[in-house]
């Protein structure tokens, strides 16, 4: 009797059927009620329609009934799926009904539907009217992948069916645009205000959704500015290449136009910052809700803990029984051992043909017989015992392992080989041919040798040929490997064993008969060591399962060495004197249909196949017309757990039924190396054995929402089996399975006494009924052990399963399987995934094969090259992470690949509820491959964590799938500044104050002091000192170029002062350019101004390859600060005047341009001399970290002031010698070059350091030549010598160069302390005599160009670890070096004297302690008078110049730096005996990106992406729009760009806690940066939105 169950199950929904009593009948007509399903406003609805399935019931008598009854393999795909968010009540009565139209009958419906794909096209048909909103990854046109479709083999002749149904998505949306212009603000503040509203993703973002973008495009495109805000602001656009280190190629020098503060009818490119503002809109939220409870993480930062789902199935089945599989027959006539079987086969029928193999054209290239098999096998067993070694000691003893390394084109030699190791009791180790001594597969199999003691290796005369040769012909040891005797098996290299020698042939004992190596997750490879009793019990249960009989041929696909098709190709086969027809992978490459045309020329009965290989066979098919598969009794397919088998076998029968082709015939195995054969199907017991062993294809409904517990369909007096489907954490659900719409279950266990399930973690306890959990087998026919690894060997192969009260199962131990599944009633073997495959993402459990059969659902054969997947998982910020990999088709276009990747995103966001956390595409053919073609997965994952995948498309997805950031700090109420300043008292942390000696206690015979002015000074020396030497200038050469003493300058100043008197007509105060190269006329010209009362302004002049670039700069800095004059130069002077210089500027508009060349001869009336020490000296104008042009003023009294404290911090003297390596244009380094040596006397050596881009050593060799004391240098002249001269450390060392003189060595610096320069500088000259203590920082800025400078006396320069978390929350917290997330700062050099400094808060301006981070206030007599402005901006003025606290001290004048820091007081002492307090600069208060409520300094993101990979040059971040953007130089070809777009996102992640919205890969020298040597990032920023930097590759990550 047939019982036919009609079921209707969705979510929420009622299912009304008269259940039957215990032990009734159901009629065939009975009928179930539906009733709609009930909308659930938390979850949505999915239905799921099981239309009749068919299954005996046990007690039955089957073998009576028509064939139509009894169940069919095919049964299975007559099931329909309809899997969709029910919207209204209509659509639900349109699916009812359409369930109500739909009659199966099993006589006559064929397959009609594979499930998985409809299923995965049903999830993503919501999506198909949607526009897509995520941003194209940005592509140079070189590296668009064009690749001919020659390259790959075989040549698909076909990209898929026409008839696949697919939803394709619009590419492009058509949002409305809002017209007209609007201001600049309105449209800062729109742009802002969209990224903190969006709540859009790619998956659910309605029609329309990316207008906002769209209309931010129009506005950017239609906006004009039509007149310059500020001139000072105009003057951002040009800095970048005006401030490049010198010999920066000039093709990398982009000019950077700033969207806000560009010229004059300049237009606004929009196209990158409208993509940014897109992916902003498309980003989405979770899914998952935030979950309530948190972990701290060491210290502040809070990790989110993944929390039970309450709505999950709780497991409620009764504890599963270990089921009992069918015993094995006893056959008189079966062999006592394989090696008897094949002397019987060898000796009975000799002719009877044992193996054929097949060359390149599919023809039949060698027929092994049974007679030639037995002889040859016997020659290697005496060979290898009596011809290796000497009589005394021999090689290879009985028991010892030998590698076979056999080529996959040659199975007859390698078959050979096996069985003569078998007659000689040696143990073999088939492995793959080592390709390269650094393959890193061959170096996993090579740690296998050497742990088994494999000290020979079997092989082919033509594999042998084939190995890597050294130049003396010896093949050389492969890594890893052990030194080997590589043993040749031909018979032409053996001798002939003597007549009277036979082998010893026994009966099968539990002696190891071979060890068969596997690949783990992670690479690693092991040896499973299999007996002979096993070996032979092992063939005699696939004969019995398979039903072998004598002279039946079978076709294998299969790899030869191990797994099925070693087990049926080479040893089963022999045992029944079969014919196995070999087919090659090189064969199946070239004609993907050889193994159809073989079975079809043969008749062969039995064929080993993969899915992978039916697939081929689809997309060839059409080029054979002449097949007939009706000799095919069983195909087997030996894909394991992988679910794609199954879509394979629906798709293959559909397409060859028509061929002869039954649906009986086809029957998958399950099997692992462990285990051996696990399951499979019976083919030919299905009608005739005892109903309790009908195998059953059973159906498990998976959608990803929670519904009720799902049954499983069988008979009745075994009681329903319930299977929790959706993807859980709770510890008692074994497995999620992620499978949507179904899971198919694998057949009649084979032949092991005992099998269960048991919880894959932990105890092996058995599982309930409702429970998944992982096979393990108690039989025979399983390995025994890994091989020399006792540790694992126990938990693997010694385990023993426990019930619920803790009792053992058996008394024999069990073998893990490594599948995942249940044993079902009736000895029904449920295979659901492996263990291998498991991902646990956010606490759920997911499947790589699920994930693999869900992305091929998604237009399977148009666009994934031979459905090539991997799907593996990265572990990023403490969670796993999902990466998928696959080879796109080489016809693809770029839209093609990204439209594919956003719904292979949906697809597997909907059904399996998780996210992508990576999806690569990569060219055809170029992901690592198993020797048979299989992607090596392992390394895969090692070439994507190292960065070597070479992908042509990346799409990171971080924003969604990354769902435990760190709880976003929570800005507290405001605390006045003086309930800090109490707290600070009350837990003993002192006001983080600081300052230098007091220069009025300071008792020196400073002559200068006397002088108010620096013009007096040079004259006092011009008449005390007239011969001294006070500057000397080096040319490349390292020789003197020019010099000057106290006199020459005297007098050649006084000509210039008459010089702008007389010619350029200048007045007292008057501004005057300095357009000079680095040397002695920049410093005449200065003091020349200074003597006629004006005020000098120095400027870098224009570079004259770069002058179109370079000139406006000069420009824009000559009309800001208002220069009456312009003295130069007779080349510059022509430079400016000159064709090309009219082209980029308006050259009438110059002022009045004076040739220092040529000088008059007069002295002037009289020298200037100002009446109050306050007013203006000079202005000194640079560009900040920030990119704003700024000019700054500074007074007599501060000059004077200033050059006083450097003379008493560095003890300069005129009887020193200083080296100055520096630009001479703005703060430290203009007031050493030029100002210094006139008020202390020291002779300067001049070194300009563009001469350092011809001669790296000049500065080195001179400061060793001058036996130089002292010296001053930028961290681009430090950068320079340490990559420069990194190799030259022995010929400088014998060109005498010395540097043990130096006691200080200072980088002058407006930024943090490059700590990992200065050590690498300190360490590579330290062989030259230069002391690390010598080298040390400063550190100036805008409002005061010197603060700290560690001189020559003092303590040394400290450095402290401190937690780069805690300074993220503006705390200072101190830890031990090495300690996670810490972070060195060094000392900026030692507080200057009459420099006082103390640590305020930003916002509130009040004083901070110790322990907190603020900003560093300064105050000084050389402090800047403030900004040089034409505006009138006196906030700012106000803000910058004359701040005071607001508690506390309120009466001093303070000067904002800008910059955050610390102070700590040391355990040092300074010369006075005090306690030394350091001051650390963090970083620039404007360049601090406020991220999640912290602060981030831009310079620690950098350095972790600077370390990610080998190719990163250089960094720099900014933020937009909320969005981190990360732009990395990259330093190799093209195609690596892509691959550095996971490892930035990774490692910025890990370390820091940030998302990144976008990565963008440049070319060296496109990041900005200024004279020293820092990063101009809101240049970079403002080039980027005007998408002018020309990028490789730019990725939008979603």
């Amino acid at each position: 009797m047939v019982q036919t169950w009609n079921r209707y199950l969705t979510t929420g929904g009622i299912l009304e059927s008269s259940k039957p009593k215990e032990g009734a009948q159901l009629q065939p007509s009975g009928e179930c009620k539906l009733r709609s399903p009930v909308s659930s406003p938390s979850q949505p609805r999915w239905c799921l329609l099981w239309q009749r399935l068919s299954v005996p019931s046990v007690g039955t008598d089957v073998s009576g009934l028509e064939p139509q009854t009894r169940l069919r393999f095919g049964d299975f795909f007559k099931l329909k799926l309809a899997l969709t968010v029910w919207p209204s009540n209509d659509t639900c009565r349109h699916l009812a009904k359409r369930s109500e139209n739909v009659r199966i009958n099993t006589r006559d419906s064929p397959f009609v539907v594979d499930v998985h794909t409809e299923a995965v096209q049903a999830a993503l048909a919501k999506h198909k009217e949607r526009k897509m909103a995520v941003p194209m990854p940005s592509k140079r046109r070189s590296l668009v992948v064009q690749t001919s479709m020659d390259a790959y083999t075989p040549p698909d002749t076909s990209s898929g069916s026409e008839d696949e149904g697919s939803v394709q998505g619009d590419s492009q949306g058509t949002p409305t645009s809002s017209q007209g212009s609007i201001n600049m603000e309105h449209w800062i503040s729109q742009a802002i205000h969209g990224s903190t509203t969006s709540t859009t993703s790619s998956s659910s973002t309605q029609s329309g959704g990316s207008g906002a973008a769209h209309r931010l495009a129009d506005v950017m495109a239609q906006t004009h500015i039509g007149e310059c805000p500020t001139p000072l602001g105009a003057a951002r656009s040009f800095i970048c290449a005006w401030f490049c280190l010198p010999g920066v190629p000039v093709s990398s020098a982009h000019s950077f136009t700033c969207p806000w503060f560009c010229l004059p009818g300049v237009p606004v490119s929009s196209r990158v910052s409208a993509k940014i503002q897109q992916l902003v809109n498309t980003l989405k939220r979770p899914k998952r809700p935030p979950l309530r409870e948190f972990f701290v993480d060491d210290f502040e930062e809070l990790l989110e803990v993944q929390q039970p789902d309450p709505n999950q199935p709780k497991p409620e089945g009764a504890q599963m029984l270990a089921m009992r599989g069918e015993q094995l027959g006893v056959v008189t006539n079966w062999p006592p051992s394989l090696e008897a079987a094949l002397q019987r086969w060898g000796t009975i029928s000799p002719k009877a043909p044992c193996l054929t193999t097949m060359d390149t054209n599919g023809k039949p290239l060698y027929i092994l017989t049974y007679g030639k098999l037995w002889t040859r096998s016997m020659k290697v067993a005496y060979n290898i015992l009596h011809k290796l070694g000497t009589k005394q000691e021999p090689m290879v003893r009985p028991g010892d392992r030998v590698a076979l390394v056999f080529p996959n084109n040659d199975p007859a030699a390698s078959m050979v080989a096996f069985y003569g190791c078998l007659l000689a009791e040696v143990v073999p180790v088939p492995i793959e041919v080592p390709l390269t001594r650094k393959d890193a597969g061959s170096q996993q199999i090579g740690f296998l040798l050497g742990s088994c003691g494999v000290t020979v290796a079997l092989t082919s005369d033509a594999c042998h040929k084939g190995l890597p040769k050294s130049p003396t012909g010896e093949i050389p040891q492969f890594k890893g490997w052990p030194k080997l005797l590589w043993f040749v098996t031909e018979s032409k290299h053996l001798s002939k064993p003597p007549r009277d020698w036979f082998p010893h042939i026994k009966d099968a004992n539990n002696d190891t008969a071979y060890i068969e190596y596997k690949t783990c997750k992670d690479g690693s490879v092991l040896g499973v060591t299999v007996t002979r009793i096993a070996l032979l019990t092992h063939c005699q249960a696939l004969t019995q399962a398979c039903g072998y009989t004598e002279a039946e041929t079978i076709v294998n696909v299969l790899d030869f060495k191990k797994d099925v098709g070693l087990w049926h190709g080479i040893l089963t086969s022999v045992m029944n004197m079969m014919h196995v027809i070999s087919i090659p992978y090189s064969l199946m490459k070239v004609n993907p249909l050889s193994w159809i045309q073989k079975v079809c020329q043969y008749k062969a009965k039995v064929a080993c196949v993969k899915s992978r290989d039916m697939h081929w066979a689809l997309v060839a098919h059409r080029d054979q017309r002449d097949v007939n598969l009706s000799s095919l009794r069983m195909l087997i397919v030996a894909d394991g757990a992988n679910p794609w088998s199954i879509s394979s076998c629906d798709a293959f029968l559909n397409v060859f039924q028509s061929k002869g082709l039954r649906q009986e015939v086809i029957c998958p195995c399950a099997s692992s190396p462990e285990a051996l054969t696990v399951a499979i199907r019976r083919y030919g017991r299905c009608c005739f054995c005892s109903p309790a062993l009908t195998p059953t294809w059973s159906l498990i409904p998976c959608p990803c929402a929670h519904p009720p517990s799902l049954c499983v369909s069988v008979p009745p007096s075994l009681g329903p089996l319930s299977v929790s489907p959706s993807p859980l954490p709770n510890p008692s659900v074994s497995l999620c399975f992620p499978r949507p719409p179904f899971l198919i279950c694998v057949s009649v266990s084979l032949t092991p006494p005992i099998m269960c399930s048991v919880k894959p973690d932990g105890v092996p306890q058995l599982c309930r009924t409702d429970e998944i959990g992982e096979l393990c087998v108690c039989a025979i026919a399983t390995g025994t052990s890994y091989y020399g690894l006792s540790g694992m060997t126990k938990n693997t192969f010694e385990v023993f399963p426990v019930t619920s009260s803790g009792a053992p199962v058996s008394e024999y131990p069990f073998v893990r399987t490594g599948l995942l599944g249940f044993v079902g009633p009736g000895g029904l073997v449920f295979v659901v995934g492996k263990m291998d495959g498991l991902m646990v993402v956010s606490g759920r459990r997911h499947n790589a094969d699920d994930i693999v059969a869900t992305a091929l659902a998604v237009e399977p054969m148009k666009f994934v090259y031979r459905g090539r997947i991997a799907v593996f998982s990265v572990t990023v910020l403490h969670d796993e992470r999902i990466v998928i990999v696959a080879e796109q088709r080489p016809d693809s276009t770029e839209e093609d690949s990204f439209q594919w990747m956003s719904r292979v995103l949906q697809a597997i966001d909907s059904i399996h509820q998780v996210g992508v956390y990576c999806l690569a595409l990569v060219p055809a053919n170029t992901l690592p491959k198993t020797p048979l073609g299989g992607i090596h997965l392992s390394e895969t994952k090692q070439l994507f964590l190292e960065g070597s995948l070479h992908p042509c498309n990346v799409l990171m997805c971080p924003h969604t799938c990354v769902t435990n950031l760190p709880k976003p700090r929570q800005k507290q109420p405001e605390i006045g500044p003086a309930s800090v300043m109490v707290g600070n008292l009350v837990s003993g942390k002192r006001i983080a104050q600081a300052s230098g000696r007091d220069l009025g206690q300071i008792e020196d015979n400073d002559q200068a002091r006397k002088f108010l002015f620096l013009s007096e000074v040079l004259q006092w020396r011009a008449q005390t000192t007239p011969d001294h030497v006070l500057y000397t200038l080096l040319n490349c050469r390292g020789t003197i170029a020019s010099s000057l003493t106290c006199v020459q300058l005297h007098k050649r100043a006084e000509k210039i002062a008459v010089m702008l008197m007389e010619r350029g007509h200048l007045q007292d105060g008057d501004h005057v350019a300095l357009v000079y190269p680095p040397g002695i006329d920049l410093i005449a010209a200065f003091y020349g101004c200074l003597y006629a009362g004006c005020v000098p302004i120095t400027v870098r002049p224009p570079h004259p390859q770069n002058i179109a670039t370079t000139l406006p700069t000069v420009k824009m800095i000559v009309e800001v600060s208002r220069s009456a004059c312009l003295m130069t130069t007779q080349l510059i002077c022509k430079l400016l005047r000159s064709r090309e210089a009219a082209a980029a500027v308006d050259v009438r508009a110059w002022p009045p341009i004076l040739d220092t060349d040529d000088l008059p001869k007069k002295r002037p009336a009289q020298i200037y001399k100002p009446s109050n020490p306050d007013t203006l000296a000079y202005l000194d104008f640079s560009v900040s970290t920030t990119g704003m042009l700024a000019g700054v003023k500074m007074s007599h009294a501060a000059t004077s002031a200033f050059c006083r404290s450097i003379k008493l911090q560095c003890e300069l003297y005129p009887s020193r010698e200083v080296a100055i390596c520096l630009d001479p244009y703005c703060g430290l380094g203009f007031v050493l070059w030029c100002l210094c040596s006139v008020y202390s006397g020291h002779q300067s050596i001049l070194i300009p350091p563009s001469e350092l881009e011809t001669n790296p050593a000049l500065w080195l060799l001179a400061v060793s030549q001058y036996k130089v004391r002292d010296t001053f240098c930028s961290y681009s002249v430090m950068e320079l010598c340490t990559k420069g001269l990194g190799s030259q450390t022995e010929s400088l060392k014998a060109r005498g160069l010395d540097l043990s003189r130096v006691r200080t060595c200072v980088v002058v610096a407006e930024e943090r302390p490059r700590i990992a320069l200065t050590q690498s500088f300190s360490k590579l000259f330290k062989d030259l005599g230069l002391h690390p203590r010598a080298v040390s920082t400063s550190f100036g800025c805008r409002v005061n160009l010197a603060i700290c400078l560690q001189g020559t006396s003092g303590p040394d320069p400290t450095t402290v670890y401190v937690d780069m978390r805690a300074l993220r929350h503006d705390r200072v917290r101190l830890v031990e070096r090495g300690s996670p997330h810490s972070l060195p700062l060094m000392e900026s050099g030692k507080i200057l004297p009459g420099v006082r400094i103390i640590i305020a808060n930003p916002e509130t301006k009040g004083p901070l302690g110790d322990s907190h981070l603020g900003e560093i206030w300064v105050h000084s007599a050389h402090n800047a008078s403030g900004y040089f402005t034409i505006y009138g901006d006196e906030s700012l003025q106000s803000d910058h110049f004359n701040s005071r606290l607001s508690f506390g001290d309120t009466q001093t004048v303070w000067a904002r730096t800008g910059y955050l820091g610390f102070l700590r007081r040391t355990e040092l002492t300074d010369a006075n005996g005090e306690r030394h307090d350091a001051l650390y600069v963090v970083g620039a208060l404007d360049e601090a990106m406020e991220l999640r409520g912290m602060r981030y300094h831009p310079i620690d993101i950098e350095t972790s992406v600077i370390r990610a990979h080998k190719s990163v040059t250089e960094c720099a971040v900014f933020t937009w729009t909320n969005l981190l953007v990360v732009v990395v130089e990259l330093d190799g070809s093209e195609q690596e760009a892509l691959d550095l777009v996971p490892l930035v996102t990774n490692v910025v992640l890990e370390e820091h806690y940030l998302v990144v919205g976008v990565v963008v890969v440049v070319d060296i020298g496109v990041i900005p940066i200024n004279s020293r040597g820092e990063k101009q990032r809101m240049h970079l920023r403002d080039g980027f939105l005007a998408d002018q930097l020309d990028p490789i590759y730019v990725a939008y990550n979603m």
